[in-house]
């Protein structure tokens, strides 16, 4: 694997508990599947791996949310917008991540008789959410939003895209993924890794992720809302 994030960097020389425990940690990780890349830097573990690619389902919310505030606010819907993101939507989170969840955990939980339930109920939120999509993908094209009605049609899609997505990655964040070094060895926890990379790449080309956040950090300029800092409280 070869990517280029979270590294740490213990140095030596009055190393203190806390570089000998994190150094411990990291030793331990390696173990568990993340192989340690040239350098300072650290591979991404499948669960990290599916975690901050819910960062970017994160955004495209964010980016649903404005669309769908502008909207109840009387401004010009941003179509072209809200279809890209969708587009991403559909190809990143639902055509690669979620494959991923239904190829390559979902059956080793059920396997293990473990979190079958919830699996359950990940499976169907993801048929529904493809069907919102469509819905999104449909209508949010300039003659689609000709009809009477359209607009509405796309903010209750995306309104119920967000809703149940929110909770959805919350409980794989805190409850599936976390799970899996529990069910899947660690030799074949590195495989899985490596099979993710992969699959990232063959879709996505040599970018892979990094590609895909560049996208939406492009749609984020568009809507005037990339800019962290806005959402800082003052005073």
């Amino acid at each position: 694997m070869n990517r280029d994030r979270r590294g740490f960097l213990v140095r030596t020389g009055g190393m203190s508990v806390a570089g000998v425990v994190l150094g411990t940690s990291l030793a331990a990780a390696e173990q568990a599947g993340g192989k340690k890349k040239a350098g300072a830097d650290e591979d991404v573990a499948p669960p990290e791996d599916l975690m901050r690619e819910h960062g970017v389902l994160n955004r495209i919310l964010l980016i649903y949310e404005e669309a769908i505030r502008r909207a109840e606010a009387k401004q010009p819907f941003p179509t072209e917008t809200v279809a890209s993101a969708a587009d991403i939507v559909r190809r990143f989170i639902e055509q690669y991540h979620e494959k991923l969840e239904e190829d390559h955990l979902f059956p080793r939980f059920e396997k293990a008789h473990k979190l079958v339930e919830l699996v359950a109920t990940l499976r169907r939120q993801h048929q529904a959410g493809r069907k919102l999509t469509d819905r999104i993908v449909g209508v949010a094209t300039p003659a689609g939003m000709q009809a009477a009605g359209s607009q509405q049609k796309v903010l209750e899609a995306m309104r119920s895209f967000i809703r149940m997505y929110r909770p959805h990655e919350a409980r794989e964040d805190t409850v599936l993924f976390p799970a899996l070094r529990s069910i899947v060895p660690p030799k074949e926890f590195a495989e899985l890794g490596e099979q993710f990379e992969a699959k990232e790449h063959e879709l996505f080309g040599k970018e892979g992720f990094e590609g895909i956040v560049v996208q939406v950090g492009k749609l984020e300029q568009v809507l005037g809302i990339y800019d962290l800092d806005q959402f800082t409280p003052r005073g």
